[in-house]
């Protein structure tokens, strides 16, 4: 999984990784000794062998997505018993879509959370993001996509200014952000004035790209079948040039036959996925936009030096320091793509309703979008996690309301379980890091 694999192998972890030659420590005259690492002898016993590790992470604690996939699945065979329709393609269209503008939110939010931190004010400054848009486009005639890129700078500058709050002044990320959901919102009130709405023009430019009819939409059957042939061969060329590096490298890689198993589940299943939106109204822009920005951030954290350094000040602020780190760098940057991906989220929102309103980025946004990183996997201790999460944690937690709905369960059901599931995601994340510790890799 995803979520299980560390980023790009150091120097050092690539010598360690390497067959090694060492002499006995209790005789040192006596015949060098071959260590080959554990990772090749798992591949080398074939299925037997992964099934061995795979008992073995859990036990250690290391459970990736596993949790989040084994209740995904429980939810939905609860659901489509309660309610043949659950399943049904109609059904799971509107839980891709409505699960993107949420996802946005939660995908800043992960940078934040791996820094073991928290980001209070994104519903507040998705809600801003959506008016400021539409003062730009309806009261002062602005190109829309020029007040686009104004609204995700908007967006990001708010966030960098919580971050040099947090960073350079030292006041707790949990207070600044606070503030921040405070003023944010009041001010989104301010300028949307009396009427408390703002009516976006639909027919063209970010509003009618993120609604719901969509380019994918209307060219329903080649656009999801496209789409899913492109995941999977890009998904083939990067585990196929990771194995080249590796092999390259002379550190442990995945062999040939185990690349073209993971390719073919992966076809079937966004093949799968692309048949049944199809049978719906197919794919939406804003799932798209939502899927390349999760593609993109998991390249950014698990490939790029900037990745890295965040895992690290996660992981331990004084090593990260030592190591030349600058923290309040990373800091900043964190809590400004926080802001920027809640802009973005903004104006996810605004394209569902085509409108600024007082209730964008209220009631309980923050709260799902929060729920959504923690439950999807990424900890709240940070240190640990993928940007992945934020697709699994929204899946559940759309389809937990979608399924109430459907059910026609009053809200505040809708609020214990959601609830009930988070609280279950930490204890199983806190249970995790006890496991690991006591298996000495915590």
């Amino acid at each position: 999984m995803k979520g299980d694999e560390s980023p790009e192998l150091g120097k050092t972890e690539a010598a360690a990784a390497a067959p090694t030659t060492v002499a006995p420590a209790d005789d040192p005259t006596a015949a060098p000794v071959t260590v080959v690492d554990p990772r090749l002898l798992v591949r080398e016993e074939g299925f037997k062998g992964y099934l061995t590790e795979f008992t073995r992470r859990v036990k250690g604690g290391e459970l990736g997505s596993l949790p989040v996939v084994v209740g995904l699945i429980i939810i939905w065979t609860i659901f489509q018993v309660k309610n043949s329709l659950f399943l049904s393609a109609d059904n799971l269209s509107n839980i891709s879509y409505f699960l993107s503008a949420t996802g946005m939110l939660a995908i800043g939010l992960v940078f934040v959370l791996l820094l073991g931190e928290i980001d209070l004010s994104v519903g507040s400054v998705s809600g801003l993001a959506s008016t400021v848009f539409a003062v730009f486009v309806v009261n002062h005639g602005m190109n829309q996509w020029l007040a686009l890129i104004l609204t995700i700078v908007t967006g990001i500058g708010i966030g960098a200014l919580h971050g040099w709050f947090f960073a350079k002044i030292g006041v707790p990320a949990f207070v600044v952000t606070l503030a921040g959901f405070l003023g944010w919102n009041g001010l989104m009130l301010w300028l949307l004035g009396s009427s408390g709405t703002i009516n976006i023009p639909a027919d063209s430019g970010p509003v009618n790209l993120l609604g719901q009819s969509s380019f994918f939409m209307n060219q329903a059957i080649i656009g999801a079948y496209l789409l899913a042939g492109l995941g999977v061969v890009l998904s083939a060329l990067g585990q196929f040039n990771e194995q080249r590096r590796r092999r390259a490298a002379g550190v442990p890689f995945r062999p040939t036959s185990e690349i073209l198993i993971r390719v073919i589940l992966l076809a079937v299943a966004s093949f799968a996925a692309a048949a049944v939106l199809n049978n719906a109204a197919g794919v939406s822009n804003a799932l798209v936009i939502f899927l390349a920005s999760l593609v993109v951030v998991d390249f950014v954290l698990r490939r790029t030096t900037y990745g890295r350094k965040v895992f690290a000040v996660g992981g331990g602020i004084e090593a990260a320091r030592r190591a030349g780190i600058s923290v309040p760098m990373v800091r900043i940057t964190v809590f400004a793509i926080s802001g920027g991906f809640a802009a973005i989220g903004g104006m996810f929102f605004a394209g569902q309703t085509a409108s600024a309103t007082l209730n964008a980025g209220g009631g309980n946004t923050l709260m799902l979008a929060i729920a959504a990183a923690v439950i999807g996997g990424t900890s709240l201790f940070g240190g640990r996690g993928t940007v992945w999460s934020a697709l699994l944690g929204m899946l559940v937690i759309q389809s937990i309301q979608t399924g109430l709905d459907l059910l026609n369960m009053n809200t505040s059901i809708q609020y214990m379980i959601t609830g009930g599931v988070l609280l279950g995601a930490v204890v199983i994340d806190s249970v995790s890091r006890k496991s690991q510790k006591a298996a000495g890799r915590g």
